[in-house]
């Protein structure tokens, strides 16, 4: 297996500082590294230069920022151009990486979800009518600006539409450019835990942790995976994180399901660690 990450901008032909610890355990491990030009990648500009670096044949895990879903593609075709299958193909990544892609198979352990193909305000104010009257939590296909909570994620009522809208423009105007799909409307659930990352290898939970966004609030004891575990199963997917949280009825929920590739590992985790449960994906 090969082991792909972002090249460190000023040092091209060194990992990203992000990746590096994870890049150095990989080779303890015996696992061979290479770098890419992941800006190179997002642009997709000069594309064949980001995966120069690149060399022998087989199979492969990116573990580096995201990337929108066709330039994913395009990264696996440049690869397989040069020998080297990426092991989550570029159906697998837009299945995990955006909302619509697995929804439906958790539907049942997620809070309820619509979601809009753009960003038109009358396709918004139909998803808010259909998702119907209460809080709900707004996205876009593949990430949340949960960090501007009040302003651009949190909707207090759908029936007041003019206030939703206004979340909505503010969520478009952080998103940008890197605004993903459309408008994803999700019934507001109260929790009472931190999130928990779970990481799935081939529909099999391999690591349990903490979430980035509170590396340091250890995974309770006892999380109970067995009621979501074959609907991860049933996806299909060969490398995925699942972030649960205890719902105030006692019931984990799934707040999100990524591709592990592009899934920050929490500090607390050691690259080590990591390295072992990505080994699962060489067997």
């Amino acid at each position: 297996m090969i082991l792909l990450v972002p090249a460190n901008p000023l040092r091209p032909r060194h990992p990203d500082e992000h990746f590096a610890a994870e890049a150095g355990a990989a080779r303890a491990a015996g696992i061979d590294v290479a770098v890419v030009d992941h800006d190179a990648l997002a642009r997709g500009a000069d594309a064949r230069r980001a995966v120069a670096s690149v060399s022998g044949s087989g199979t492969a895990v990116y573990r580096g920022w995201m990337l929108r879903c066709e330039r994913y593609g395009a990264f696996a075709e440049l690869l397989a151009d040069r020998g080297v299958v990426l092991r989550s193909t570029a159906e697998h990544y837009r299945r995990a990486h955006e909302l619509p892609g697995w929804y439906a198979a958790l539907a049942a352990a997620t809070p309820l979800s619509v979601w809009t193909t753009g960003s038109d305000r009358a396709d918004f104010d139909r998803a808010r009518v259909e998702l119907g009257a209460g809080p709900a939590v707004l996205r876009d296909y593949s990430k949340s600006m949960k960090h501007y909570w009040n302003e651009a994620t949190f909707i207090p009522d759908l029936d007041d539409g003019a206030a939703a809208w206004h979340v909505a423009r503010r969520f478009l105007e952080l998103r940008d450019d890197d605004f993903v799909g459309g408008f994803v409307l999700r019934r507001f659930e109260r929790f009472t835990s931190a999130e928990v990352r779970t990481w799935w290898v081939d529909g099999v939970c391999v690591l349990i942790g903490p979430h980035p966004d509170s590396p340091h609030d250890p995974a309770p004891a006892g999380i109970d995976l067995a009621p979501i575990a074959p609907m991860i199963a049933g996806l299909g997917l060969p490398f995925v994180t699942v972030d649960l949280a205890l719902r105030v009825d006692g019931e984990w929920r799934v707040i999100e399901l990524g591709d592990g590739q592009v899934s920050d590992r929490p500090t607390t985790i050691e690259p080590q660690t990591m390295m072992t449960a990505l080994l699962v994906l060489a067997r």
